[in-house]
C-alpha cells in the first residue's frame, strides 16, 4: 500500500541527501565484505609480525623504545592494536544506538532511512570482526574506564543531530587515517591488515553519510546552538581519542607500565602522528562552524589539533 507521503516523495526530485543517501547504497551493494569469510582467521598469530605500524605505537621515539627488543615492540604494537579494536567496538555500540534512535518511526521509503540501516548492519560486522582481531592477537578484553563507560552511556542518550553525526565522523576519522597506514605496511599481520583494509572502505561511505547528515542538520542552527554543539564534540572527542589506547597494554607487552605511561604521554612523535592525521577533520569542522575557541582548547589536549 502506497501513502500519499510516499506518493508525493516519488513525484519529486530527489534532494541532495537523498541522493548521497542513494549513491552510498548503490556503493555498499557493489563493494561490501563478510569479515567471517574475508579474513583468516584460521592461520596461527605470527608473532614475527607487529599489530599495528611501528610508527604509531604510543612509545616509538622514546628511549624505552629505543630499548626494547624487536620482539617486545611487535607485542606492544599487537596490544595497543587490539585495544584501539575494544575501544572501536565501545564507540561503535554507541553509533549504531544514537542513529537508531534518529531514525526510529521516520519513513522507511527515504533512502538515508535505508542506509543507516545499512551502516548499522556495517558495524555490526565490524564488532565481531574487531573482537576476533583482538582475540587472535591474544589481547584480554580493554575497556574504557568506568567513568568514560557511564560518559557514553549518557552521550548515547542524549546526543542529537549535529552533535551526534559530528562526534561519530571525528572517531571515524581519526581511526581511518591510523588504519590506510596499517592496512599498507608489510610488517603488520596479513590478517590485521585484512581488517584494516575492509573497516577502511566501508567506513568511507559511513564518514560520507556523517558528513552530509552533520551539514543538513546545521542548516539555519544560530549561534548558540553552534557554539554548545562544537563544545559537545569536541568534549566527546576528547574522550573517545584518550581512551584509544588503554594503560594496560604496557605490561601487558612486558613493559614497566610505571615508566611507560608518563613517556607515552608526553610523546611528541606520537602527538604529531595524530595531529597530522586530522588536518582534513579539522578543516571540515571548522568550516561547519564547529571548530569554536573552547572546542579548539579539547581538540588541542587531544592532540588533534
Amino acid at each position: 500500500m502506497t501513502s500519499v507521503d510516499t506518493q508525493h516523495r516519488a513525484d519529486e526530485p530527489p534532494s541532495g541527501r537523498e541522493e548521497v543517501a542513494r549513491r552510498l547504497l548503490e556503493s555498499s551493494a557493489t563493494l561490501s565484505y563478510d569479515p567471517a569469510t574475508e579474513v583468516d582467521w584460521e592461520t596461527p598469530l605470527d608473532v614475527g609480525c607487529h599489530g599495528a605500524s611501528p610508527e604509531w605505537s604510543t612509545l616509538y621515539g622514546t628511549s624505552y623504545w629505543a630499548e626494547m627488543a624487536e620482539e617486545q615492540r611487535r607485542e606492544l604494537t599487537r596490544q595497543e592494536a587490539a585495544s584501539v579494536a575494544s575501544t572501536g567496538i565501545w564507540f561503535e555500540m554507541i553509533l549504531q544506538q544514537m542513529i537508531l534512535r534518529d531514525f526510529y518511526a521516520k519513513d522507511p521509503t527515504d533512502p538515508a532511512f535505508q542506509w543507516a540501516l545499512t551502516e548499522i548492519a556495517d558495524e555490526c560486522r565490524h564488532s565481531i570482526m574487531f573482537a576476533r582481531g583482538a582475540e587472535k592477537l591474544r589481547a584480554p578484553a580493554y575497556r574504557p574506564r568506568r567513568l568514560v563507560v557511564e560518559a557514553g552511556r549518557v552521550f548515547k542518550a542524549v546526543a542529537v543531530g549535529e552533535a551526534a553525526y559530528a562526534a561519530i565522523l571525528v572517531a571515524e576519522e581519526v581511526l581511518d587515517v591510523m588504519q590506510r597506514d596499517w592496512m599498507r605496511d608489510e610488517r603488520v599481520a596479513p590478517f590485521v591488515r585484512t581488517i584494516n583494509n575492509i573497516h577502511v572502505v566501508e567506513e568511507s561511505r559511513h564518514m560520507k553519510f556523517a558528513r552530509e547528515e552533520t551539514r543538513e542538520r546545521l542548516k539555519g542552527a544560530g549561534r548558540l546552538r553552534r557554539q554548545f554543539n562544537a563544545l559537545v564534540v569536541a568534549i566527546a572527542s576528547y574522550v573517545i581519542v584518550g581512551s584509544m589506547v588503554n594503560r594496560g597494554v604496557y605490561a601487558n607487552a612486558g613493559l614497566d607500565a610505571k615508566r611507560a605511561i608518563p613517556l607515552a604521554k608526553a610523546n611528541e612523535h606520537h602527538k604529531s602522528m595524530m595531529r597530522s592525521s586530522c588536518a582534513g577533520l579539522m578543516e571540515f569542522l571548522g568550516s561547519a562552524g564547529l571548530l569554536t575557541k573552547p572546542a579548539t582548547w579539547f581538540y588541542q589536549r587531544a592532540n588533534l589539533i
